[in-house]
């Protein structure tokens, strides 16, 4: 910490006004139903008041972080969200979903269904994702004879589970720039962590959920198809590899980056070219071009042109603004002697490093029920500790993510929807969809864990 930049000097007190924030902004959200914008800024302009507090540094410190922050992400996520709005128009969701009962097939649809959520919660909002496929689930449950606990299980813990982990989703993006990962890193470890949390979903819905509950599906839904899931017809539905497209290549555009960028020397040719085209602003501008190139005709590409950018700003800017916070307070707490207390802590007492953003994610979670703002909440208050606790920031982006997704309950607008479509109880669905990810976010942080245990991240 530098003395002259410093915020507080006071150890005791600055120990007091983080607790006090972190405190402060639980109860803002959980009793009294805040909006988290206010719930995080107040909390934070109270800190400035505290006695000791550098107020022209605390004001530099507020102003440097937010604007720093959203200087390197906001065009990401407004693009991330236009992504998605277009995936979601276009009918690409039922194309991927296709492909993945194409893949394992039609009489594997659990799988089929959470293989598409693990995709499709890469660029679609989980609870848009959910509300587009759940006639699907409801139909394949009655071809099948099954319940809907046994069909919808792996499906809402896999989108959960890639939407809080796995860059562009705007949450975790978000998350690696407040750290400073590398997001093609955080892509690929991510994607790893995902996938095994995501079956791990499926399994509890399988063997647990599933047998258990009996909920049946609707008969509303029972001539459903996976063409249908689009407004048009079957015509209109790009194919596989164009509805694959939007969000893949920005995924290796990323992380074609950083590989370049270990493997090859600074004048290179190549390390000039994926420098620009791996940078996360062109990789997904590609990426919004590659989902528009899916519009079938003039009237839908009229529309896209205000309605879908529109919407997509809407759906942005609660991110940008929570985002922007998260950086202002991980600037305040960097000029306090609370961050080389905690890092000092753990150290002594042997605790491993990566519990740190793991547990601050669970708590930001279950208080505010917010996946995004648990994980968002975690990159914040850990980023200024990362030089202390002898921890990647890769690996505390992906433990803090991990965490955010486990005890997803009544607070929870996410499990309302899910709830509310499929027909379960609340008690049953506490047991089905909160139980999925609960195991998935633990197998999640088990194979973080594993990864930096082994040095990759």
């Amino acid at each position: 910490m530098d003395a002259a930049t410093a915020v507080n000097n006071s150890a005791l007190m600055s120990l007091v006004g983080f607790a006090g924030v972190v405190a402060l902004l639980l109860f803002l959200i959980a009793k009294w139903k805040w909006h988290v914008f206010f719930a995080l800024l107040i909390p934070i302009l109270l800190f400035g008041i505290l006695p000791g507090i550098q107020q022209n540094n605390f004001i530099e410190a507020f102003e440097t972080g937010f604007g720093n922050t959203l200087g390197s992400i906001g065009v990401v996520i407004v693009l991330g969200s236009i992504i998605a709005e277009a995936l979601k128009h276009t009918g690409a969701i039922g194309v991927i979903t296709r492909s993945m009962i194409n893949l394992v097939g039609s009489t594997r649809m659990p799988l089929a269904l959470t293989l598409t959520g693990f995709i499709v919660g890469v660029a679609i909002f989980s609870d848009v994702a959910y509300v587009i496929l759940n006639p699907l689930v409801h139909s394949a449950a009655k071809a099948m004879g099954v319940s809907m606990a046994l069909m919808s299980t792996g499906l809402v813990g896999a989108l959960q589970l890639t939407h809080a982990i796995v860059p562009p989703t705007p949450g975790p993006l978000a998350a690696a720039a407040l750290v400073g990962a590398d997001i093609g890193k955080t892509i690929l470890y991510g994607s790893i962590a995902c996938l095994f949390g995501s079956l791990a979903c499926w399994a509890w819905g399988m063997l647990f959920a599933g047998p258990r509950i009996t909920t049946p599906p609707s008969d509303e839904f029972q001539d459903t198809t996976i063409e249908s899931l689009d407004q048009g017809d079957s015509v209109r539905l790009p194919n596989t590899l164009s509805a694959y497209l939007p969000i893949v290549i920005p995924i290796i555009l990323i992380g074609t980056q950083s590989v370049v960028t270990l493997n090859f020397p600074e004048d290179h040719l190549l390390r000039a070219v994926f420098l620009y085209l791996g940078w996360p602003v062109i990789s997904l501008s590609i990426g919004v071009w590659l989902a528009y190139r899916n519009i079938r005709n003039s009237d839908d590409r009229e529309k896209a042109r205000d309605a879908w950018v529109e919407s997509a700003l809407k759906t942005s800017a609660m991110i940008l603004v929570v985002t922007g916070l998260g950086g202002s307070l991980s600037a305040i707490l960097r000029g306090t002697p609370a961050v080389d207390f905690i890092a000092t802590f753990f150290s002594e007492y042997g605790l491993p490093a990566i519990l740190l953003p793991f547990v601050i994610g669970i708590i930001g979670n279950m208080i505010t029920g917010s996946t995004t703002v648990g994980v968002i909440t975690a990159a914040s208050l850990v980023a200024p500790m990362l030089g202390n606790l002898a921890l990647s920031p890769e690996a505390a982006m992906l433990a803090g993510a991990s965490g955010s997704i486990i005890i997803k309950y009544v607070n929870s607008s996410y499990f309302w929807v899910c709830t509310t479509l499929s027909g379960l109880s609340v008690s049953d669905a506490v047991f089905s969809y909160g139980g999925a990810t609960l195991v998935g976010g633990l197998v999640s942080f088990a194979t973080v864990c594993l990864l930096w245990g082994v040095g990759l991240i």
